[in-house]
């Protein structure tokens, strides 16, 4: 047991130190290693469906299995191109072509696929190759779309990538801590070794440390300003005037708390208080991501996804909450932060052609007009 926990402990701190070292060199680091993680998930779960089934020696399985994984990055990182590179692609004619076109291509690709799995089929394995049809699907639902929502959160400001993914990672280890030392009421069937005293321990623990990692993060420009791709310098930026978010204010404590803590105010970041919300996520819904894990192994008779990791199992094993995470952060932007991003609207306007963009001015313009804001006799 003893052992167990310090490979576990010796190995969680090297990938810890891993992760802070690819943070300092940059946002494109961090998304080659979303993409990497995606890639190797991915292939952990069709690794098992290949496993069981690979008896029946199904044809082009697994090769269609990587086909559609191509076809689906090739859609999705297609469309984050065009929304954050557009100043870059409107340089190169072979580009907007691509991306003019990019959703038809997309569907002809897995089309392609489709027909080719149709081909496929064998008499007398019609059933099986439709479950494993439904197999590559839901793996990719699973994998690439919530790596795919990794990434548009890491463009809103790093600290939305940060935060969410450390909670999950401070509950981990946290709830193992306390269960270990503590750990005496099952908390789930799906997973013996869950307590109810981890599961406690670590809810508090993370959501203290999500509020005092925040208030650090919410500090630096580096960690709260929007990615943004500089086309002159071929550079992710992080520059910026941070947002109200990331501006101290003074907020009146609730009368009960102003016996118990002797305060009537405090000062601090308005993002701690939605790092309230991720890591109470984090903490109480993301578990599930990994009790759910737990039940597929379970069904399938394995320990772990894969032996990547000594002590830890596969990478798939370490990233059960964080997909489950990611939809949460991408929902909660969406509804409760997210406006209308100007930057993002001008660079979508540069790219139309220049009579679609006069239109576009004439039609502002007599807008203004009609508000008040501008006068009527005013030169454009």
């Amino acid at each position: 047991r003893w052992k167990n926990w310090w490979i576990r402990g010796i190995l969680t701190l090297a990938m810890i130190s891993v992760f802070f070292l690819i943070i300092y060199l940059g946002s494109f680091m961090l998304m080659l290693l979303v993409l990497s993680i995606q890639v190797k998930c991915y292939h952990e779960i069709i690794t098992i469906g290949y496993r069981v089934y690979h008896s029946y020696d199904l044809p082009w399985f697994r090769s269609l299995s990587w086909y559609f994984l191509l076809c689906v990055n090739y859609f999705f990182y297609g469309e984050t191109v065009a929304d954050y590179f557009a100043t870059f692609v409107q340089r190169r004619e072979q580009l907007q072509f691509l991306i003019r076109y990019h959703r038809f291509i997309s569907f002809a690709l897995y089309l392609t696929g489709f027909c080719m799995f149709v081909l496929s089929l064998v008499k007398k394995r019609y059933r099986l190759q439709f479950y494993m049809f439904a197999w590559t699907h839901v793996t990719l639902l699973i994998t690439v779309t919530q790596s795919h929502l990794v990434i548009q959160n890491l463009f809103e400001g790093m600290i939305w990538f940060l935060v969410p993914i450390s909670s999950v990672i401070c509950n981990d280890i946290t709830a193992y801590i306390f269960g270990f030392f503590f750990g005496r009421t099952p908390l789930i069937k799906l997973s013996p070794k869950k307590t109810w005293e981890g599961f406690i321990g670590g809810f508090f623990s993370t959501v203290v440390f999500g509020f005092i990692f925040s208030y650090f993060l919410a500090q630096d420009q580096y960690f709260v300003c929007p990615v943004e791709y500089n086309s002159e310098t071929n550079r992710f930026v992080t520059e910026c005037e941070p947002s109200e978010l990331f501006q101290m204010k003074k907020y009146s404590v609730p009368p009960l708390l102003q016996a118990v803590l002797g305060w009537e105010t405090v000062t601090m970041y308005p993002f701690q208080m939605h790092s309230i919300a991720l890591s109470t996520f984090a903490s109480l819904i993301g578990p599930f991501g990994g009790f759910f894990a737990s039940g597929f192994k379970r069904a399938f008779k394995i320990k772990d996804f894969a032996d990547t990791i000594p002590g830890h199992g596969g990478i798939m094993d370490r990233f059960d909450c964080q997909y489950l995470m990611a939809t949460f952060v991408h929902v909660y932007i969406t509804s409760f932060i997210r406006g209308p991003n100007p930057s993002k609207l001008l660079k979508q306007l540069l790219i139309l052609q220049p009579e679609e963009q006069l239109s576009v001015y004439k039609t502002l313009k007599s807008h203004l007009v009609e508000k008040g804001i501008l006068q009527p006799s005013l030169r454009g």
